[in-house]
């Protein structure tokens, strides 16, 4: 069987096998990025809108926009489902000391703060803020929001967060003739992008110290 799908996607044209491959791909590393938050998925997003801009397929813009977003709502609501269950655990559970983890105590009075002020917008716009995803989501996870008012608020989030991502890929796509020449460009912004807010942060501090787990990582 195996033998027969390699051969058959080996007399497929290149991009179709790209898209066989690339579509996958962009689902499973975003689906986990957003489960541990240490893939880079914007970059995949941005790398995928690259590729898909320099293909002559007229719907692979598309494909890359519900795909990416469909990966980090997926993500988003099982990792907020595994949180909810530590939540109402006598015990805990590994993943919310990991949510924990990842939401240093100012960061999250902060998100508790604005989430009280603004309630779901302050959801859509975590996941457009480096690092500012996880304190939200643990935010709502100690003012016991169910799965569905976080789900209905995620959704927005993860669409705006798809577009911006892909907005990205498609300037760096745009100023060169050579895919891997925009992936590249993609690739650098988005962890740029993702890294200035907590480079920002060291240099504020007195002395560059900065309290453990609050470096920024990648949405």
């Amino acid at each position: 069987m195996i033998d027969r799908l390699m051969t058959q996607l080996s007399e497929l044209p290149p991009e179709s096998t790209q898209q066989a491959v690339g579509y996958p791909s962009v689902f499973l590393l975003v689906t986990l990025g957003a489960l541990v938050p240490v893939v880079p998925t914007g970059a995949v997003v941005s790398s995928a809108a690259v590729v898909a801009f320099h293909q002559t397929a007229p719907l692979s813009m598309l494909y890359v926009f519900l795909v990416a977003s469909f990966a980090a709502f997926l993500g988003d609501i099982s990792l907020y489902w595994l949180g909810r269950r530590g939540v109402g655990s006598k015990n805990g559970s590994r993943w919310l000391a990991a949510i924990r983890r990842h939401a240093p105590p100012d960061r999250l009075e902060q998100a508790q703060t604005k989430l009280r002020e603004h309630g779901v917008t302050v959801l859509v716009l975590s996941r457009l803020v480096p690092a500012g995803r996880i304190p939200v989501m643990l935010a709502c996870l100690l003012g016991d929001w169910p799965l569905r008012r976080f789900a209905r608020g995620d959704v927005p989030a993860c669409l705006a967060w798809a577009a911006t991502y892909q907005l990205i890929g498609v300037l760096g796509g745009s100023l060169f003739d050579e895919a891997w020449e925009g992936v590249l460009a993609a690739v650098v912004l988005t962890l740029v992008l993702s890294g200035a807010p907590a480079l920002w942060r060291r240099l504020r501090r007195p002395g560059g110290d900065e309290s453990p787990g609050s470096a920024g990582r990648p949405t």
